[in-house]
């Protein structure tokens, strides 16, 4: 394998990883205070990404408020269906806020889809989004560049927030034990709004990245980066913010690898290898890479 081959190999790698690692970071901090897969995250991709296409097809703001206003909303949308929709049954079971969040995701597919339409929209983007820039002699798009310098300012931005400031440690508290944390002054129904106005923040951003590599946005869409997040976070560690990092990147080396290695008349079974390796993951290492604050129970 060539110089190039591997440069190529590994900013695609970065670029892939850093998408991936948003979407699980979005849904790692909702199941670190919470205890929830929040099944929606995918319609807070969707709701972001229909934005941006009206805001760009319809309106001549410049692009980077569009990226802004893209990103406002993802995170009003966070907020907002925790205060309306799990807010409400938080009281209750898990299992009332899991069908809750089943609920949401089903209700905004169809008013995207009644709504809208059920066909697919193309995204418009700026020119210099599709852009070929040269690296090491390599010959990218600067969307990657920019996804990852992107990735790497969110990251360390989060990790200062949840390091030095009050608001950051209490949400460390609390996806610790968050009964302990209560009972110690945490204020519950803030530390979880947060974590779901964090969530909506990182979905806005994947949204403009995500429509931007399709080129489209459809009512569907969210299904498939909900599920690279879930399966990210299952190889890095559900209970680790970083864990959940180190999976985005972990699943993107995995299929790139396979990419490049199986032959052409497997390639069509990727996803079905990808499962296989988070079967084996859940089998062997349940706590993923990274543990955090994992505790096995036994059943029976």
């Amino acid at each position: 394998m060539n110089t190039d081959i591997l440069i190529e190999f590994a900013i695609n790698v970065l670029s892939m990883g850093s998408l991936y690692a948003l979407i699980a970071m979005g849904l790692c901090f909702v199941f670190g205070i919470c205890r929830l897969i929040n099944f929606a995250h995918g319609e807070f991709i969707t709701v972001s990404a229909y934005t941006l296409y009206y805001l760009g097809t319809f309106t001549n703001i410049p692009w980077p408020f569009v990226f802004l206003l893209v990103v406002i909303v993802g995170l009003v949308v966070g907020y907002l269906s925790e205060l309306i929709a799990y807010r409400p049954f938080r009281g209750r079971s898990l299992d009332a806020l899991l069908v809750t969040s089943f609920a949401i995701s089903i209700i905004l597919q169809r008013l995207f889809q009644l709504g809208i339409s059920p066909r697919s929209r193309a995204v418009p983007v700026p020119a210099y989004f599709n852009m070929n820039v040269t690296l090491f002699g390599v010959i990218t798009p600067l969307r990657n560049l920019l996804l990852v310098g992107t990735t790497v300012i969110l990251l360390v931005v989060v990790m200062l927030i949840m390091k030095y400031t009050p608001l950051g440690i209490a949400m460390r508290g609390a996806s610790e034990d968050f009964v302990t944390a209560r009972l110690m002054g945490v204020p519950a129904n803030l530390v979880i709004s947060v974590a779901f106005i964090i969530s909506g923040l990182l979905a806005g951003v994947v949204a403009v990245f995500w429509s931007a590599r399709t080129g489209s946005v459809e009512p569907l869409m969210g299904a498939t980066p909900l599920l690279i997040g879930f399966i990210s976070i299952v190889i890095g560690g559900m209970h680790s913010l970083p864990g959940s990092v180190v999976g985005g990147y972990v699943y993107a080396l995995i299929a790139n690898l396979l990419s490049l290695t199986l032959p052409s008349t497997l390639l069509s079974f990727r996803d079905a290898i990808m499962f296989v390796i988070v079967i084996s993951f859940l089998i062997l290492k349940p706590e993923g890479l990274l543990r955090g604050s994992y505790q096995e129970e036994r059943v029976g």
